[in-house]
């Protein structure tokens, strides 16, 4: 909200981040979820059931092989998960498969080198420092319309690796 306002922010959420959204991105296209998870017990000692809370996510990631090596769509962690290290193993986890996908890939070569990518909004300083932290460069700008007057004005951000001929 700080970035882009309540108006955007309610927009974006409602096309692209509820249930059937992120369902239908699943079912329906190359993205692939990975979500990271914990479960709190109730502590009231009358609750038998003793059960997991109803939302045990903290963060989650989206990943979609393309032409470039693996475009990283999404990925959010919750505010009070944020400063644990679940990004930068977010992150992590996101190279490997694209190590993963660069391997079973044969158009990949070294002058046709892979990269993980992403977009991130130019003032978003704290994800434009932490992805640089991790190796990632700024390689270009991009302003998408989204519809209802809404942009997306956003860096596109890369990590190159290098491959092994096969």
């Amino acid at each position: 909200v700080p970035i882009i306002g309540a108006p955007q922010t309610e927009y974006m959420i409602h096309k692209f981040q509820t249930f059937d959204k992120i369902k239908e991105s699943i079912f329906k296209s190359n993205n692939n979820y990975f979500a990271v998870s914990h479960f709190e017990k109730k502590t009231n000692p009358s609750d038998s059931n003793n059960t997991e809370s109803e939302n045990p996510f903290l963060a989650y990631l989206a990943l979609t092989p393309d032409e470039r090596g693996v475009f990283l769509s999404r990925i959010y962690v919750k505010k009070e998960a944020r400063n644990q290290g679940i990004a930068k193993m977010l992150i992590d986890f996101a190279l490997n498969l694209t190590r993963e996908e660069i391997q079973k890939n044969e158009k990949f070569s070294n002058e046709n080198r892979p990269c993980l990518w992403l977009t991130v909004n130019k003032k978003n300083m704290n994800s434009i420092d932490f992805y640089k932290k991790r190796g990632l460069v700024i390689e270009n700008e991009r302003k998408l319309d989204i519809g209802n007057g809404f942009y997306m004005d956003d860096y596109l951000m890369a990590l190159y690796l290098d491959c092994k001929i096969k």
